[in-house]
């Protein structure tokens, strides 16, 4: 029987950069959150959910509510 690593991610308040760097861990994290800017503002649906919390373009920390909004569009990175 083999190993199983299971990395858990935490709904917590994250840093756009920080959140961004978790979805693309081989960029880095000022390109990183340039392509995360990128899938926000190509999902309308999405970049109005965060906006309804509190989002704009440009904030640099995120709430937790604002990750889980993420997170529930773009699976957990």
């Amino acid at each position: 029987m083999g190993i199983m690593i299971v990395n858990e991610f935490e709904i917590r308040s994250y840093g756009w950069q920080e959140l961004a760097v978790l979805y693309g861990p081989d960029l880095m994290p000022e390109s990183a959150g340039k392509r995360l800017s990128k899938w926000v503002g190509a999902d309308p649906v999405l970049e109005t959910e965060l906006q309804g919390y509190g989002w704009r373009k440009g904030k640099k920390t995120l709430t937790p509510r604002q990750v889980k909004t993420i997170v529930q569009f773009l699976g957990e990175p």
